[in-house]
């Protein structure tokens, strides 16, 4: 039965809403001062919101992700905030994992006071369109309006972890401004918030130029987060077989905190009407589909960032030579708020430094070369610092009109901050694949140049990362007129291809978008070329080429069911090398013996029943570390991309030994935390949704899964849980656009709400454990058949005062 409910704000909101921000923002001079949205619920509590204009579309939002996910959302505020501290102690960490890791409360504070500034914020207020600011503007107070009610006695039992805590409170628009840009740079300064936060001057004097500390030390890939990434497919209309282009969208992302997608449909009739997701606090939708375009995403292995090395001023290491010329750095005195075990609190401050490439960072906890000596600093570039077109991009492309239109819109913008691009269109027989996005201007021959041997020995570990010499001019990133960004790559020299067939992408490069027309010629920091790819990428290209095979052409109904499908391509070419070789007749004793008989009978596959995949998925975490030119008998061969590496080197007595050693030692962890060798794929991972377990199955990247379900932690007595680190298959979507419009299949495996008193806490993580497709119900018709479907209306003005809901 349909409910509707009318909310309605009495009394002066305008003080209210903005009381108790940091340095709350005067509102916009174009924002509207009331609003009103219809807020309606489908199956699995997605909300799709109505409005007539972008500030009221915007309160509707934000209201509605305030009721599903109100504390994680304040948590995240707190954070973009810089006031961790003074609410949850200086040595604490954020809760859940998230794009910026989860590094101590006091190093995050100073981070993001540094990157979130005043000024940070005006300037990217001011480069946004009115509509869009609208739209942010009633975002922030949609939010506020949910808290009031929220505080007014409604909503009994709902977020009971954080209901009435003093870091639950109203925000400003100044608070989404300071979330968009922490997602902006995710792909760069967010990735090095320790270094960034801890950099000061040497207190004494030390000697080095780092090049064989790094090579030395260097002991793990710069700015790197394992597991997170997407899968991507689109098939155009001529190797369909109904003739209409199909697309594959999954990214593979967090489960919890304040990165976490949330599904919803926005709608202003005659002006925008898409659907999709966004991440909690951004405003719009940055993957899904409209009446006529879809698209989305996986990250891009392009670097957005870059280290510069500074030769130091002998006489003040706070100063730096440029071409011989001593230039300050600029200190920038932060001080934080932090609370004392006893509830007391203290200040601390810090004065960290920016130059004239951005802020000095520290990386000494990688090498002991690369930390702030007498002699040497170096400063992080990012160049989303200066990227204020991201969102424009992606309001711009929430009203697309065709493929054409989005393609020209990207273009335009040049604005993606991190990932590339897959899109069809209706109507449109093409596919559209591009990595168009701020990249630094880097040309190959300029990385060679002005490349010194710090930064010879760490490229060998953060390929594709330019370090440059910072003394010489000559070598700061190249500026063409022709870049929509100073100092970034212009259009012409990034990747983009329009095909007839298909495009894919798995979190390699560019190089195998087509794996039957690889592309090449763009600059190396654009991404490599005729390099190993990982597992999952020569999965995913092979599962492509297998639906290309079908009688007819590729299907709907192929596609859905091969993409959640759970076998690895580290089984198809290494189980049977491996059974052979250490699982022979006579010649495996006691446990070993037990766990060759379990890999024999294993159906190959991660499904919830599945007997052996979590033998497997221990023993080939051991096997990875075998040198790679021990291990596989055929090295990669670049000219054999997705055939290579190939076999296991077992003539060679050593190799099967330690293959031995690391079957053997799978075996022992599984039993040592209580587990049969045999146990079944959903008894160990899991999820737990209202006090019961949610049995699921997948795996991770690592070990060449295409459907990622990856608790990022060690084996212990609770198996592999995904409510702690969890990462991988997200939001899921296959869309195509038939003769009634676009028809989309969704599901979104961690749930709308994360509060274990809402109804949609589990309900979409249940349907995501049967590999159960939902239809998206995107039109006014099917919205009203669905019989889920509920109704409420919100509204508000900044002069009025919050009041009890009325019903």
């Amino acid at each position: 039965m349909n409910q509707i409910v009318s909310l309605a704000i009495a009394g002066a909101l305008a003080g209210a809403l903005l009381a108790g921000c940091a340095a709350p923002a005067q509102p916009d001079s174009s924002a509207q001062t009331a609003w009103r949205a219809e807020i309606r619920r489908t199956q699995d509590g997605i909300p799709h919101i109505r409005a007539a204009d972008w500030g009221s579309l915007g309160f509707g939002f934000g209201y509605a992700q305030a009721q599903d996910n109100l504390c994680t959302l304040a948590d995240g505020f707190v954070t973009y905030r810089g006031e961790r501290s003074a609410y949850f102690g200086p040595d604490a960490r954020p809760p859940a994992a998230a794009t910026f890791g989860q590094p101590r409360n006091i190093d995050a504070d100073f981070f993001f006071r540094l990157i979130g500034g005043e000024v940070a914020v005006e300037r990217f207020r001011a480069a946004q369109t009115p509509e869009l600011r609208d739209l942010i503007d009633g975002f922030a107070n949609g939010y506020d309006r949910y808290l009031a009610d929220l505080n007014a006695g409604s909503f009994s039992g709902a977020h009971a972890a954080c209901r009435g805590k003093p870091w639950v409170d109203k925000i400003s628009a100044d608070d989404i401004y300071l979330r968009l840009i922490a997602a902006n740079l995710a792909g760069g300064s967010a990735r090095f918030v320790t270094p960034i936060a801890i950099a000061h001057p040497p207190k004494a004097a030390t000697v080095g130029d780092g090049a064989s500390t790094v090579r030395d030390v260097l002991r793990f890939p710069i700015g790197e987060n394992p597991g997170i990434g997407s899968n991507a497919l689109a098939f155009g209309a001529p190797i369909t077989r109904d003739r209409r282009s199909l697309l594959f969208g999954n990214p593979h992302w967090f489960w919890r905190g304040p990165d976490r997608f949330y599904q919803a449909q926005l709608t202003i009739p005659g002006q925008v009407n898409v659907a999709g997701v966004s991440f909690l606090g951004v405003p719009l939708i940055v993957l899904g589909f409209n009446e006529n375009i879809a698209w989305t995403h996986t990250v891009s292995s392009a670097r957005r960032f870059g280290i510069f090395q500074l030769t130091l001023d002998p006489a003040d290491p706070a100063r730096y030579l440029v071409d011989g010329q001593s230039e300050p750095m600029t200190p920038v005195p932060l001080t934080v708020r932090a609370r004392r075990d006893d509830g007391t609190y203290e200040s601390v401050s810090r004065t960290l430094y920016r130059t004239r490439f951005g802020p000095v960072v520290d990386l000494s906890s990688m090498a002991p070369g690369l930390g702030w000596s007498a002699q040497r600093a170096y400063a992080i570039a990012d160049v989303n610092v200066d990227n204020t077109r991201a969102f424009q991009n992606f309001f711009a492309w929430n009203q697309a009109r065709s493929l054409a239109d989005f393609m020209a819109i990207q273009k335009r913008y040049a604005g993606m901050p991190w990932v590339n691009t897959f899109a069809i269109g209706r109507d449109d027989a093409r596919v559209w694949f591009a990595d168009l996005g701020p990249i630094p201007n880097v040309p190959d021959a300029l990385a060679q140049s002005c490349t010194p041997p710090a930064g010879h020995a760490f490229a060998a570990r953060a390929p594709g990362v330019p370090f440059l010499d910072g003394s010489k001019s000559a070598c700061a990133w190249r500026v063409d007129p022709a870049s929509a960004q100073p100092g970034t790559l212009p259009i012409a020299q990034l990747p983009s291809i329009v095909r007839g067939d298909y495009v894919g992408n798995f979190n390699d490069s560019y190089w195998l978008t087509n794996a039957n027309a690889p592309m090449s010629g763009y600059p190396r920091i654009a991404g490599a070329t005729r390099v190993e790819q990982s597992l999952r990428t020569r999965y995913g290209h092979l599962l492509a080429a297998r639906l290309q095979r079908e009688r007819g052409g590729v299907t709907r109904e192929a596609l859905e069911s091969a993409v959640l499908e759970t076998g690895s391509m580290s089984e198809r070419l290494f189980r049977q090398p491996l059974l052979d070789a250490v699982c022979r007749v006579n010649d495996a004793a006691g446990s070993l013996r037990e766990a060759c008989e379990v890999l024999r009978n294993w159906n190959g596959t991660a499904d919830i029943d599945a007997r052996g995949a979590n033998l497997w998925d221990e023993f080939w975490q051991r096997a990875m570390h075998i040198a790679p030119d021990r291990l596989f008998e055929a090295a990669f061969d670049p000219d054999k991309p997705l055939a290579t590496p190939a076999g296991l080197n077992v003539a060679n007595p050593a190799v099967v030994q330690d293959l031995r050693q690391a079957l053997g030692g799978a075996a022992l962890a599984l039993s040592l935390n209580g587990f049969a060798l045999d146990s079944r794929r959903g008894d160990i991972l899991y999820t737990t949704r209202n006090g019961a377990r949610v049995p699921l199955y997948g795996g991770c990247d690592e070990a060449g899964y295409f459907t990622i379900v990856c608790a990022r932690r060690p084996l212990d007595a609770k198996g592999y849980p995904m409510d702690l680190s969890g990462q991988g298959d997200s939001y899921v979507q296959v869309v195509s656009f038939g003769e009634n419009g676009v028809e989309a299949d969704t599901m979104l495996s961690h749930a709308e709400s994360d509060d274990p008193a809402s109804p949609h806490s589990g309900d979409a993580t249940r349907a995501f454990a049967a590999k159960r497709w939902t239809r998206f119900p995107f039109t006014e018709k099917a919205i009203d058949a669905d019989p889920a479907t509920t109704r409420v209306v919100v509204s508000g003005t900044r002069d009025d005062a919050a009041s009890a809901p009325q019903h």
